[in-house]
């Protein structure tokens, strides 16, 4: 145990922001740099080392919690490191990106603010990378089996490692023209700077793993013809196919998915444009979406110079504290999250619904007409007399994915089945109805988090090792039916 008393003597401290008015005035990490560092031992620790670590349930990846919360609290940051990555491949994009379910299922939150895991983990990541103890692990041997990945976001890039790890020749295929998936181009650079990315996958490139970007599989390259040159497939392709808003006024220029919004401003720092071709600046925004992507696109306007920003939600306003009936500890709760990019400003508008869209004499977008909605016998009813319009010059549509592409002809080409719910169906070892052909991340499970991600990409990882040589000794940390712990 970290310090017995460690929870008694502590208080909960964070991670310490950048000021509002200096940050947006550049796209790097909200944090201050380095503020970590001298809290974290005492945050640490605050972990009591439960005689069952419910932290463990909260996190799909079975981190090892406490220990490695022993080793920052004693600053063995070696030991923290090896650790942290048992479990988990890059703990660098969770300790970022994760909204830290397991930080909702610590024991200590049953009365008092729960430890800063996701906050203690960046620490031994980053401190990890820094004294180089981040190094290629390169297989002693070749299998002589070979491997293609469909995909390069976490659940690709984290079955691609393990499996190179485990001796075969690895070759991951991403259509974009840059590795990482939504990772690199839907992830802004505010809240992930994409140097960590880049390193991980020199890192990658050391230990053997192959990439080929610019090749969409199903139309750069038929899936069957990929089939016959590789023993075995991971599909990790994710759930891109965007959920659509069919009101009138939908065609007008201005009104654009989340995903072809937040590329284009990650690619102004990649250098590949001086100014996006889609911009906020000087325009009044609405984001339809009250969930992180809809954050994103909040914090890319604020940092394009919108005129105004306002993030519409459908849902009522959640609780700001979890209701112990309904939400009861430890499953992860729906709270009232002020995030970074709500931190900068804009309006937040909830139970309300989009009605229709109107424009100019040109075809651009000018207005946006909403009415107030409530549940009636458990349906959402628009309540009358509270329609009205609010400018909208920019309109991004943020309300989630609804399953893998079909339109590129991959789930076609190789003949897969589909679940109830549109996605790739598999077995329990993460195969697809086609024998070698198997599935992790997204494209299987449907929207998620990162956690899921990597923990599907590591599964499906031990059953292709499994099907390629008889036998796995890869960490295998959830099945495909695991769900989130959640009422």
């Amino acid at each position: 145990m970290a310090d017995p008393k460690g929870f008694l003597n502590h208080g909960r401290e964070v991670a310490r922001s950048r000021p509002v008015d200096v940050r947006l005035k550049d796209w790097n990490e909200v944090y201050v740099p380095g503020s970590l560092l001298p809290i974290i031992s005492k945050q640490a620790s605050r972990c009591m080392d439960c005689g069952i670590p419910f932290c463990h349930n909260g996190c799909p990846l079975g981190n090892l919690i406490p220990e490695w919360n022993d080793y920052a609290y004693r600053e063995d940051w070696a030991a923290a490191s090896e650790r942290l990555h048992a479990t988990n491949n890059f703990p660098e994009f969770t300790g970022r990106l994760c909204p830290a379910p397991c930080e909702s299922a610590c024991v200590l939150g049953i009365n008092q603010p729960p430890v800063t895991i996701k906050n203690v983990e960046v620490s031994i990541i980053d401190k990890a990378w820094e004294t180089g103890d981040v190094a290629p692990q390169a297989p002693e041997r070749l299998s002589g089996k070979t491997v293609a990945v469909i995909g390069s976001g976490p659940a690709g890039l984290a079955a691609a490692q393990q499996l190179t790890r485990a001796g075969h020749t690895v070759a991951v295929y991403e259509r974009a023209d840059r590795i990482g998936g939504l990772l690199r181009y839907g992830i802004p650079e505010f809240k992930m700077e994409k140097r960590h990315i880049n390193r991980r996958i020199e890192q990658m490139r050391a230990e053997g793993t192959r990439f080929r970007t610019g090749i969409e599989i199903g139309r750069d390259l038929k899936a069957t013809d990929l089939k016959k040159r590789y023993d075995a497939i991971v599909i990790a392709a994710g759930a891109t196919t965007a959920r659509d808003l069919p009101v009138p006024g939908r065609e007008l220029k201005g009104i654009y998915q989340a995903m072809e919004y937040l590329p284009l401003a990650n690619k102004v720092q990649e250098g590949d444009f001086v100014a996006p071709p889609i911009s906020a600046e000087g325009k009044h925004v609405v984001v339809i979406g009250g969930g992180d992507t809809g954050a994103d696109c909040v914090g890319t306007a604020h940092r394009q110079g919108a005129a105004s920003v306002t993030q519409l939600e459908i849902m009522p306003r959640p609780n700001d504290e979890r209701n112990p009936v309904s939400q009861p500890w430890p499953t992860f709760p729906m709270l009232y999250k002020v995030t970074s990019a709500h931190e900068e400003g804009g309006e937040r508008v909830y139970s309300v619904s989009t009605t229709h869209f109107e424009g100019d004499e040109d075809g651009n977008v000018q207005w946006l007409h909403l009415t107030e909605v409530e549940f009636v016998e458990g349906k959402l009813t628009q309540k009358p007399g509270t329609e009205r319009k609010i400018p909208a010059q920019l309109v991004t549509l943020a309300m989630g994915f609804t399953g893998t592409d079909r339109e590129n002809g991959l789930v076609d080409q190789f003949g897969l089945e589909l679940d109830e719910r549109g996605n790739i169906a598999r077995d329990a070892d993460f195969q697809t109805n086609v024998p070698g052909v198997y599935v992790a991340g997204d494209a299987g499970r449907g929207q998620s988090l990162i956690v899921w991600a990597i923990a599907e990409g590591r599964s499906a990882a031990r059953g292709v090792d499994s099907f390629l040589t008889g036998g796995s000794e890869l960490h295998a940390p959830i099945r495909p039916t695991d769900r989130s712990l959640m009422v």
